[in-house]
């Protein structure tokens, strides 16, 4: 095997390379803007490519002998979003040769999808400028000459990172969940949504890497994440976790949602607005359990553990 990696210094990322680094003896390819970035030991058989998506022409011919291509890189927002997650991602899959690839996975965002996985128009619409290039991006990407082997994978809320690796968004907002879980606690809402460590994430892609003969209806979309859990579970979970009792919780309603934006001037768009009404942000994910997977963060309890919480 020899893959490709690209986004590999990022949380998710740490977490691919570390995968490949450990459980195979692949040629690996690192395509990396920062490579001081990386705190990943390598060993031999593995190569850094000094370099981005922006300048991904100049490996062109190296692309064209790989039997992998796992594409993680992103950016999070900018004039150069587009390019980036669109125009560049197109153009690196378009480097692959037919002949010789075996798997091409594309890292895109559960943010797109409808709860039966399909597009979700209004992401494409209202979305900030991430969420309108993944997109953007899909459809172009399902139907090019490498659509008939890429699996594109929509990891749910993503968590992840410690003292070595970088840690998520997420990850990082959790110390201010603790911190005022005091007042959370005093709160409920109708909702839900899924979770997503990169651990487990590496798992999957690991999984998919070692088994192309896997018997999708290709292009596939995989949804990543654990069983929905509601907003009021998460809350309980990670106020039991901290010792905190629950009780006489305000019900946190659209409306009354509506009257805070209100009164403290909050400054929301289209989208988040869009969010609030939706609420329930469920998906048909991958079952760890079909592929003999056990998810190493399954609970709000293990993530906040592995958080040092």
């Amino acid at each position: 095997m020899r893959v490709l990696v690209t986004g590999g210094s990022g949380c998710v990322g740490h977490y691919l390379v570390d995968w490949l680094v450990r459980e195979t003896d692949w040629e690996v390819f690192l395509l990396l803007r920062n490579p001081s970035k990386l705190q990943v030991p390598l060993r031999p058989g593995v190569q850094i490519l000094p370099g981005s998506l922006e300048t991904i022409g100049q490996y062109r011919d190296l692309i064209g002998t790989m039997t992998a291509i796992v594409s993680a890189a992103a950016c999070w927002g900018g004039p150069e979003t587009f390019e980036i997650n669109r125009d560049r991602t197109l153009e690196l899959f378009g480097y692959a040769n037919p002949a010789v690839c075996q798997r091409a996975i594309y890292f895109s965002t559960a943010s797109i999808l409808d709860r039966d996985n399909s597009l979700l128009k209004p992401a494409g619409e209202i979305g900030d400028d991430y969420i309108r290039s993944k997109y953007a991006c899909l459809e172009p990407l399902e139907q090019s000459p490498i659509g008939d082997r890429l699996i594109a994978l929509f990891p749910t809320l993503v968590f992840g990172g410690n003292a070595q690796f970088p840690r998520s968004h997420l990850t990082g907002g959790l110390r201010d969940v603790t911190r005022h879980i005091g007042l959370i606690r005093f709160f409920k809402a109708e909702g839900s949504f899924h979770f997503i460590h990169g651990a487990d994430i590496a798992q999957v892609v690991g999984y998919l890497l070692r088994h192309p003969e896997l018997p999708f209806a290709y292009p596939a979309r995989l949804a990543l994440g654990m069983p929905a859990i509601a907003v009021n579970q998460a809350i309980r979970e990670v106020a039991t976790y901290l010792g905190k009792r629950i009780y006489g919780q305000f019900d946190l309603t659209p409306t009354a949602i509506a009257f805070f934006i209100r009164v403290f001037s909050l400054k929301m768009a289209a989208w988040d607005f869009f969010c609030i009404e939706r609420r329930h942000f469920t998906y048909n994910v991958l079952d760890f359990a079909d592929w003999g997977l056990v998810p190493q963060y399954p609970s709000a309890a293990s993530l906040l553990q592995d958080a040092g919480l």
